[in-house]
């Protein structure tokens, strides 16, 4: 079992940055892959970013890339998401979700999930 606990969300005006973080319990987080997703009332849960279980391949969704960085800390049993230049849209709840074995960008191919941080940027 994988028990993931974010935090770092807040509130943050609108161009400001923001650093998530999500701790995972257990000694096996260094053979997990870890991902970033974000969900919006009303909207479906969309990916944010991918970092593989050694951190050599990450992957950001196109609206992300250039202004979010994903990073783990496998020492630290942690996976970073720094977040710039936040835009309204952004204003989000954040999970972080972990699979073994594979790059994957799709929510249902997780298998363990966190509670959920919120970010909201005000314009």
């Amino acid at each position: 079992q994988v028990q993931l606990v974010e935090s770092g969300g807040g509130l943050v005006q609108a161009g400001g940055s923001l650093r998530l973080s999500c701790a995972s319990s257990g000694r096996t987080f260094h053979s997990y892959d870890m991902g970033w997703f974000r969900q919006c009332p009303g909207k479906e849960r969309e990916f944010v970013a991918v970092i593989s279980c050694s951190g050599g391949t990450i992957n950001y969704a196109d609206s992300v890339k250039g202004r979010f960085t994903i990073s783990r800390d496998n020492a630290k049993n942690t996976v970073y998401l720094q977040m710039n230049s936040l835009k309204p849209e952004n204003t989000a709840v954040y999970y972080c979700a972990a699979r073994p074995g594979a790059v994957v960008f799709r929510g249902y191919e997780y298998d363990y999930w966190g509670q959920g941080t919120q970010v909201t940027v005000s314009s």
